[in-house]
């Protein structure tokens, strides 16, 4: 048993009928020994009988008990997995890119570089997952290299599969009794997709160990649940030891360092420490005697550990990230949540983002709950009813057994799903974010099996069995998906090494040991080649990510501003993933994988990077002898839109390109410049108007707008300065062009607001704007 279940396994006498019969003289319980028959011996009181203590090799056997039948079943499970998986990659392989950022990640740690991605450039706040590269890093330390660090990630995994299922038929017992919470176990170990993590190299299957974990503690401290009497029913007991306080404030603790999401447990187990040592519920540790008075910190740390203090440490867990991104990087939020949440996204504003997050909701319960499209490898279909009513049996089982704590923690960890509904999709790499919180619905479903059996007996006695045979059937029918999700992980790891693994090993092998890496699938790449990596995506090369999330013009004026050092050298990339042709030069080698359902592209290809067009766009095609520029809007670049406090509608990114053409016609008066055959600039896309505020200190004497600026069809746009209008400009349908208009010097004194607005036509590209004169 592990280290506090005591509390529900042994609890204290109880009051109430149970109390009551076991306070009982022994004489009046069934099977004591006769009174008249005993010797007899004095009345005075004497000490209890000391219990015989057990070595401490006798209480590790009791304690790992448990886990033996798990760990068979999730050895033998595991050893199909990676069979297949050898057998179709050849050698040992994952099936998601991401696994191997963690691996690169474990492998600077044991370098000693602290959470550096890249060798050389500092702290990085791409680690999703704090606590799973630490835990692969003493592996590589002891010669576990290259992809034979796969070989730990898979031990791993195979640990936390059969203490998941250990954690969840705990979980399920108090409420659905030792038949159904079996069953619960077999649902977690035969769930296909805990299966497809477990050996995916990924941290899944650990988050939703400690995920399981914490809420089980959590129950059990707030309500340790009675030996089941006869009737199905028993008397409150009383409170879990500080033992059990002590983990569950661990593993609240430890919960958000395997993910962000954990921050739900550290809430649960926050709660349930307030709540039990309110009472006090909390056993206090034993005091010293007074002629030796503990240290201050000793008896400081005793308080912490046995008083109202202990329910502050889950709330620590969450912070731990952010306060070493704010003191390494200079900010809290990590680079994945600017990719990837849409809370705080830019191009979401107040409607979009109820839309999208609804929108998430409504996927998940008809489509991933249901083993729809996107989930068929892994649930049946039809598993929503089951989960729904398992919602139901939940609420009746904790009320006939007077456990509303373990209701509320199964249902707070099942609600947890609803976390992932806020990410910009939640269906990324088989909807692993989903699934940590898979436990909760089977506990529900034992619960649901045990009420059913109750029930059946309830109506005709000699139906029995019945509570097995459905947690039985429920189990069946998960483990049914297992070979298609064991087939999908041996594809998918073969997929992987066919592409990502196998361009890592072309670049180790062809590009130069300073040769940089612009990559958008950032870990194969990295840890196979051991070249430096550029993360357009941002993940893991810090300050990106708000311009891959702006959009591919706004990473081509980015990269503009970028020092020569820091720009890559080559590009191994999804080339439509990338939308950034301009800087793709020269094509190298490509990696092309069919018959696979997990990669971002059938093609990967490897680039020269381009440069020579980097600022080609940054002056107009036509110029004036003695004018100058006064002022200019760079559409797409986040730097002067901002200074310039240019409009974008929600949904901006979406309609952000980066493109390179040859040179635009131009109308404004000047002189041609003849060397710029070919430019490049970012721009938006499918604008209706444009609105930004010029600044001049001084007004001109004269002043002009020269606009680069496209349509579809042709277009009429007609430009206000301070909200007055002052002409129209044509824009021919087809390629960009360049048009001028004069505008009033004297209102261009201190900000001034400019519009540009669609007074015919179906919509207009912008790219540049210009102020110029004299």
């Amino acid at each position: 048993m592990a280290e506090g279940d005591h509390g529900a396994a042994h609890p204290a006498p109880q009051s109430g009928a149970a109390g009551a019969a076991d306070a009982a003289p022994a004489a009046s319980r069934p099977g004591a020994a006769d009174p008249a028959a005993a010797p007899s011996a004095p009345l005075a009181p004497s000490a209890p009988a000391p219990s015989p203590a057990r070595s401490p090799l006798r209480a590790l056997a009791a304690r790992a008990a448990p886990y033996v039948p798990a760990l068979v079943a999730s050895g033998a499970l595991g050893a199909l997995c990676i069979r297949a998986v050898l057998a179709q990659a050849g050698g040992p392989a994952v099936p998601l890119d991401d696994a191997f950022i963690h691996m690169q990640y474990a492998r600077r740690l044991a370098e000693g570089g602290f959470f550096s991605f890249v060798d050389g450039e500092g702290y990085s706040t791409g680690a999703t997952s704090f606590l799973w590269p630490l835990l692969l890093a003493p592996f590589h330390a002891l010669g576990l290299r290259d992809l034979s660090l796969i070989y730990a990630a898979w031990a791993l995994g195979l640990v936390f599969h059969a203490a998941l299922a250990v954690e969840t038929a705990r979980l399920a017992r108090p409420l659905a009794g030792p038949a159904a919470a079996a069953g619960a176990g077999a649902m977690c170990a035969g769930f296909a997709a805990f299966a497809w993590f477990a050996w995916s190299g990924m941290e899944t299957v650990a988050f939703a160990w400690i995920l399981t974990r914490t809420a089980r503690l959590a129950a059990t401290l707030c309500q340790p649940a009675p030996p089941e009497p006869p009737g199905g029913s028993g008397a409150p007991a009383q409170p879990a030891p500080a033992p059990v306080a002590r983990a569950l404030a661990l593993a609240g603790f430890a919960a958000p360092l395997f993910r962000p999401e954990g921050a739900l447990a550290s809430l649960l187990a926050a709660l349930a420490l307030a709540l039990a040592t309110s009472a006090p519920r909390v056993a206090p540790l034993p005091a010293r005697a007074p002629s030796r008075p503990p240290p201050r910190l000793r008896a400081a740390v005793s308080r912490l550990l046995a008083g109202r203090l202990l329910a502050v440490v889950p709330l620590l867990g969450p912070l731990v990230v952010p306060a070493l991104n704010q003191l390494l990087a200079g900010h809290p939020t990590s680079s994945t949540t600017a990719v990837k949440w849409l809370i705080g996204n830019p191009g979401y504003d107040g409607p979009t983002l109820q839309t999208a997050i609804l929108g998430n909701l409504r996927l998940l319960v008809t489509d991933v709950l249901d083993g729809g499209q996107w989930t068929a490898v892994f649930l049946p279909e039809g598993s929503a009813a089951v989960v729904a009513l398992g919602a139901v049996a939940l609420f009746v089982a904790a009320h006939r057994r007077r456990l509303p704590a373990h209701a509320a923690v199964v249902a707070a960890l099942a609600l947890g799903a609803l976390l992932p509904c806020t990410y910009l999709s939640f269906l990324w790499n088989r909807v692993r974010y989903v699934w940590p919180f898979a436990p909760a619905w089977f506990v529900m479903a034992a619960c649901l099996a045990r009420e059913l059996g109750d029930a059946a007996l309830r109506l005709r006695r000699p139906i029995h069995h019945v509570t097995p045979l459905l947690a039985g059937a429920f189990a069946g029918a998960l483990a049914a998906r297992l070979p298609w999700a064991i087939d999908d992980l041996a594809n998918s790891a073969r997929a992987i090494d066919r592409q990502q693994v196998r361009l890592g090993r072309w670049a180790a092998q062809h590009l130069p040991e300073d040769a940089r890496i612009g990559v958008n699938d950032t870990g194969a790449l990295a840890y196979v080649s051991g070249r430096r990596t550029f993360d357009v995506v941002g993940l893991t090369t810090e300050g990106e990510a708000r311009y891959w999330v702006a959009g591919a013009g706004s990473r081509f004026e980015h990269y503009e501003k970028l020092p020569p050092a820091r720009r890559p050298t080559h590009f191994i990339v999804y080339p439509h993933w990338m939308a950034c042709p301009p800087v793709l030069g020269r094509e190298l080698t490509a990696a092309t994988v069919e018959d696979q359902a997990i990669l971002g592209g059938t093609t990967m290809v490897a680039y020269e990077a381009r440069w020579d067009l980097l600022g080609s766009g940054a002056l107009p095609m036509r110029t004036v002898p003695g004018e100058r520029i006064l002022d200019e809007i760079d559409v797409s670049d986040l730097e002067s839109e901002a200074a310039h406090a240019y409009a974008l509608e929600p949904l901006a990114d979406l309609r952000n390109a980066a493109i390179s053409l040859e040179a635009p016609e131009s109308s404004a008066p000047g002189e041609l410049d003849p060397t710029r055959q070919e430019i490049a600039d970012g721009g938006r896309y499918h604008r209706t108007a444009d609105r930004f505020v010029v600044h001049l200190v001084v007004p001109p004497s004269e002043a002009r707008l020269v606009l680069r600026v496209a349509a579809d069809e042709r277009a009429e746009l007609a430009v206000s300065v301070a909200g007055e209008e002052v002409g129209t400009v044509d824009v021919p349908g087809g390629p960009w062009v360049e048009r001028a208009l004069p505008l009033p010097a004297a209102r261009l004194s201190g900000p001034t607001p400019i519009a540009i607005t669609l007074r015919r036509g179906a919509g207009f590209h912008a790219f540049h704007y210009w102020i110029t004169g004299r």
